[in-house]
């Protein structure tokens, strides 16, 4: 009997292998099992647009895993798995339940990282931001708080802090480096940094959480480790996210960083693949784990063509993007060990990008309202492709020609 393939975890790397599976013409089982009782749907907007009500939570639905025309997904809502059976290849539901498999997809994704119990002490008005059910009592607590207190400069928590600000709630954000340290360059994060002070955050660097005073079982200050006193009757935790890979590490598959995958998603049991957030992949002789919605659906296609006995598409240079106030930041490639940054103004004026260079390798560019260039720049390191630094810093040179010309020359 055939088993078809089990996916665990029903979120964007989940979804998009269930319909790229169906796409490419696998048409033996496929489950999509997901411990939400939510059906699949979009994440990047829970942190900007919902929080807004700009969206409702129905336009965040992924759609229907199957294409017209195709074999059902079985989609199981709510179910959540407690063990897998590498061994007899089975699945081992909470409830007792097993589902056997001929391939086992791992979408696990990442949880938000919180606080420890004894600095919360069970005090309501503390947060974290990662699912629907997060977004929806955060937009409830939204109502009621006048002062809010952002624990964590990363995406998540400068997201949420220009949503609050917006809102008109009094906004502090503690952060214990600088602004986004892991993952822009400081003259991007001088510019998001500005943004927020611009519109009435108080954003304090350097400084770290000693604990939380509560009335009533209610949060109602955070205290720094220097003896400030903040006034917050709203916490968010925002300082990252950590790989679910208990499940893989309970199998005894491979696991350091996120579950360890080869190019091809395939772990260190036969048969299991992992995908998106919770998947370590080769990178640059080491190993890179991506919280992006590029990077998921990258390695569901990359996984669903390898099960279905298709040709992988090459990797893509990662990308992502980050929304706050009237500011888009986009980002392609990974800036770690740049030695030169090249800064261009955007044609309109309204915005500028960094061109981050290894030697005269061009690794990453950063995009601040300037979508032309981050286009550009997608094409150019998708195709490896390197631009000069000399003619970059002309700045009677204009992007694209420039671009059209290190294209040339990589495919000459």
């Amino acid at each position: 009997m055939e088993h078809g393939t089990v996916i665990i975890g029903a979120g964007q790397a989940g979804h998009t292998t269930a319909m790229q599976l169906r796409a490419a013409g696998y048409d033996a089982p496929v489950t999509l099992v997901g411990a939400e009782p939510a059906v699949p749907y979009q994440r990047p907007p829970l942190s900007k647009r919902y929080l807004l009500r700009e969206v409702e939570a129905e336009h965040l639905r992924l759609g229907t895993p199957a294409g017209r025309g195709k074999p059902e997904v079985n989609l199981r809502t709510g179910e959540r798995v407690d063990r897998i059976d590498v061994a007899r290849q089975v699945v081992v539901t909470a409830d007792g339940g097993t589902r056997r498999y001929d391939h086992l997809v791992l979408a696990t994704g990442a949880r938000a990282r919180r606080l420890p119990d004894s600095l919360v002490d069970g005090l309501e008005g503390v947060h974290v931001l990662r699912t629907l059910a997060d977004a929806d009592g955060l937009c409830a607590a939204l109502d009621e708080a006048k002062a809010v207190l952002v624990l964590g400069g990363g995406f998540i928590g400068l997201e949420f802090a220009s949503v609050a600000a917006r809102l008109g709630r009094r906004v502090t954000v503690v952060e214990r480096g600088r602004l986004l340290q892991r993952v822009v360059s400081e003259q991007a994060a001088d510019r998001l940094r500005s943004e927020h002070l611009r519109n009435g955050v108080d954003v304090l660097e350097g400084r770290e959480l000693g604990s939380l005073d509560g009335e009533n079982g209610r949060v109602v200050a955070g205290v720094l480790t220097d003896g400030t006193r903040i006034e917050a009757d709203l916490v968010l935790v925002g300082i990252g996210a950590e790989p679910a890979a208990e499940l893989a590490a309970g199998a005894g598959l491979a696991v350091g960083n996120g579950i360890t995958v080869d190019d091809l998603g395939r772990t260190s049991a036969p048969s299991v693949y992992a995908v998106g957030d919770c998947a370590a992949f080769p990178w640059q002789g080491g190993r890179l784990r991506l919280e992006s919605v590029q990077n998921a659906e990258y390695m569901a296609r990359a996984v669903a063509a390898h099960i279905a006995g298709r040709a992988v598409p090459p990797r893509p240079a990662p990308w992502f993007w980050s929304d706050q106030y009237d500011v888009r930041l986009q980002f392609v490639g990974l800036s770690g060990g740049a030695d030169r940054v090249i800064r261009r103004t955007a044609e309109d004026g309204a915005g500028f990008s960094l061109w981050h260079y290894r030697e005269d390798r061009l690794i990453a560019v950063e995009a601040l309202n300037d979508p032309g260039a981050f286009l550009t720049a997608r094409r150019l390191l998708d195709r490896g492709a390197s631009p000069p630094r000399t003619a970059l810093a002309d700045r009677s040179l204009d992007v694209r020609t420039i671009a059209a010309q290190a294209l040339g020359r990589a495919t000459s």
